[in-house]
């Protein structure tokens, strides 16, 4: 594997990864979201290439996670577990109590894997099935 590390991005740096893993055929407006400027959003660099990239927002201690994605060229490398254990770790840290995201379908085994749970409420947008996936975590303030 490449030398990686991770850091925290500006949102107009997430688009172009977006758009080329999401939505390739589809406006680069739509990978655009209204509340960026609000969110932390995380780039994972191999060899100092942006490789893959997540944007996370909270309300209180509960954190959403939006626009996960990783150029094709570097999928199923490894990159999006390392960034998402990164960010799992950054929400823990940030005392959140529940991460959560609306998940391709085709990909809920991948968060299953982390321990995510599948809820009931699917969606569908763009032509492509979703589901709410999420982790509760346990960051109570007692031992």
């Amino acid at each position: 594997m490449s030398a990686i590390h991770i850091e925290q991005i500006r949102a107009d740096l997430t688009w172009r990864i977006r758009h080329e893993a999401m939505y390739p055929n589809l406006s680069m407006e739509l990978v655009k979201l209204e509340n960026d400027p609000e969110g932390t959003h995380f780039g994972l660099f191999a060899d100092d290439k942006l490789v893959s990239v997540v944007s996370v927002f909270h309300w209180d201690r509960i954190y959403q996670f939006r626009k996960f994605a990783t150029i094709s060229n570097a999928q199923n490398l490894g990159y999006g577990s390392i960034l998402l254990k990164h960010l799992m770790d950054y929400v823990r840290e940030m005392g959140g109590t529940k991460l959560w995201c609306n998940a391709r379908c085709s990909a809920h085994s991948f968060y299953q894997k982390f321990g995510f749970s599948k809820m009931d409420q699917t969606s569908k947008k763009h032509g492509i099935d979703f589901v709410i996936m999420e982790l509760q975590l346990d960051n109570s303030l007692g031992t």
